[in-house]
């Protein structure tokens, strides 16, 4: 039975679908970046790819290709889209486990709600978006989401998944030599796993 999710919201231009590593997507909607990078490079894979070697002027030039800039939150942009995580999180109820907003995507550790992820996504991506409008600090304002149209979910199904999530997502924003963060809205999954 699931327990929860490790979820991934990528931002715009974070990975394209023609990424020489792979992705997740059957085609390039964008003729321009499929004329850079080539046809999508769908995996069939459920393992992360990051590490992978890859042609990585391909990967620019696709990148060089994209309507507008990839967007990069700085230290604001990146607490507004903390901020409206939290504000989701009071209207729905949602339990989450962990959160790191990096500068190009973010991960959160949540547990299962009656909301698909799927919803739980968007609705975190909209509140993200509507505070990063209220600050005066949204990427592409004006023009665009700053968000990638879908993300990752990693279903977790016992608490060791749990556990291992959580210090992944914890730890993700040192290993990018950021400081650590925390965010009101997050709670103890140990304090569910006593229950």
């Amino acid at each position: 039975m699931v327990i929860g999710y490790h979820l991934i919201v990528t931002a715009y231009g974070f990975w394209l679908p023609n990424d020489p590593r792979g992705s997740w997507s059957s085609w390039v909607r964008a003729f321009e970046i499929y004329q850079a990078g080539g046809a999508a490079t769908k995996t069939e894979t459920r393992g992360s790819v990051a590490g992978v070697g890859h042609d990585r002027e391909r990967r620019t030039a696709a990148k060089a290709a994209m309507k507008f800039p990839a967007v990069r939150f700085d230290g604001r942009q990146a607490k507004a889209v903390g901020e409206g995580f939290g504000l989701a999180v009071k209207e729905q109820g949602y339990r989450v486990w962990a959160c790191a907003v990096m500068p190009d995507h973010a991960h959160l550790v949540l547990g299962r709600h009656e909301r698909t992820v799927e919803r739980m996504r968007d609705h975190l991506k909209a509140r993200a978006t509507r505070v990063l409008n209220l600050r005066g600090c949204h990427p592409l304002e004006g023009t665009a989401t700053p968000w990638a149209r879908k993300g990752w979910a990693v279903y977790l199904d016992e608490w060791a998944d749990v556990e291992r999530a959580v210090r992944y997502v914890e730890g993700n924003p040192g290993k990018a030599g950021l400081p650590g963060q925390r965010w009101s809205f997050v709670t103890d999954w140990r304090d569910e796993f006593r229950r």
